[in-house]
């Protein structure tokens, strides 16, 4: 760390200079602009940068496979990139269709340019078009809703309702690659943080959160593919588990309460009263095992263990999502 000390230049302007090592390696000289940011009692300076858009290009001539590819342009996205050049020395057919299934699959990308030898995606949405608060909040209410619906469709047999649960999966992958997305962004530029209007500190925040519902959405989905394997299930193991779920989905539910919550006391109560409920979890959970073990058939028991497991879980993610809120409506060191 380097200190400077603060001058007084004409009677009313505050100067103070650059480490020299610091304005060579990011091209500042003499006539150059550079950036301040302020951020609550942290002022940050960065150089300007005359290109609007950041470009990111790469070579997917060796990508067929089409998990390596998807995850490739996902990754870009994730990166930041307002433009992704993906080159080949030919791009066959097959690659093309990838691509774009992966770019309807992330938020605000679009197909601009197409060659034999390259395609050219690029981000349409400004930073300050991104909610943040907006998307969690909607993963929120998406994946607690997955997790009902998906006990409901394994307790009731109802194979259209799993089918929907699953493909509700690809709008919280969304949501989560875009929350992502203005993270990194947002660690890299800060500008971003102020055309968003929030901290980085509370992006992070964020993040985090959207992180853990992303998760209880996979544990939903994994409910669903399982409801349409098991058949019916005799009414008491179907109420049993019909209220682990609930238990366990008031956890996260409570949580992001918390995580929400703009006054701290309000918050910590909250917070507590969601990792209070881990206990009764467990309780139920274990209850409910004891039952499907009495089951004759030990297939459907082994799979009615991995629903308990995933409701479980779902519960856990909610204890993360409150201590995520703990720290958050922790007080701040002077």
């Amino acid at each position: 760390m380097e200190t400077r000390k603060v001058q007084v230049t004409g009677g009313s302007t505050y100067t103070v200079s650059l480490p020299k090592h610091w304005a060579t390696d990011n091209d500042v000289s003499a006539g150059s602009i550079v950036e301040f940011h302020p951020e609550e009692d942290f002022l940050l300076l960065s150089p300007r940068d005359d290109e609007e858009r950041t470009r990111g290009t790469l070579d997917v001539g060796g990508l067929t496979d089409e998990a390596e590819l998807t995850r490739a342009v996902m990754t870009m996205y994730v990166s930041g990139f307002d433009i992704i050049e993906l080159d080949a020395p030919r791009i066959t057919a097959a690659q093309r269709r990838l691509i774009r299934d992966a770019t309807q699959g992330l938020v605000g990308l679009e197909v601009i340019e197409e060659t034999g030898e390259r395609v050219v995606l690029q981000d349409l949405l400004d930073s300050s078009e991104l909610s943040v608060h907006n998307a969690i909040t909607r993963m929120r209410l998406v994946s607690l809703t997955m997790s009902e619906d998906a006990i409901t469709a394994l307790v009731e047999n109802d194979a259209d309702l799993a089918d929907d649960v699953r493909e509700r999966d690809d709008d919280v992958d969304r949501l989560w690659y875009m929350v992502s997305r203005v993270f990194r962004t947002v660690l890299r530029d800060p500008t971003t943080a102020s055309e968003i209007g929030f901290p980085r500190e509370t992006v992070f925040d964020y993040q985090s959160a959207a992180r853990q519902l992303e998760r209880i959405a996979d544990h939903a989905t994994k409910i669903a593919t399982i409801a349409s394997e098991v058949g019916d299930i005799p009414d008491e193991e179907a109420q049993a588990l019909r209220e682990l779920q609930e238990i366990a989905a008031s956890v996260p539910e409570t949580a992001m309460d918390a995580l929400l919550a703009r006054d701290s006391d309000t918050a910590t109560e909250l917070a507590t009263e969601a990792r209070a409920r881990i206990t009764e979890v467990d309780r139920k959970a274990r209850e409910v095992d004891n039952l499907i073990r009495e089951f004759d058939d030990p297939q459907r028991a082994q799979r009615l263990g991995l629903v308990v497991d995933s409701l479980s879980r779902t519960a856990d993610y909610g204890s993360n999502l409150a201590e995520s809120a703990l720290q958050k409506a922790a007080p701040r060191p002077s």
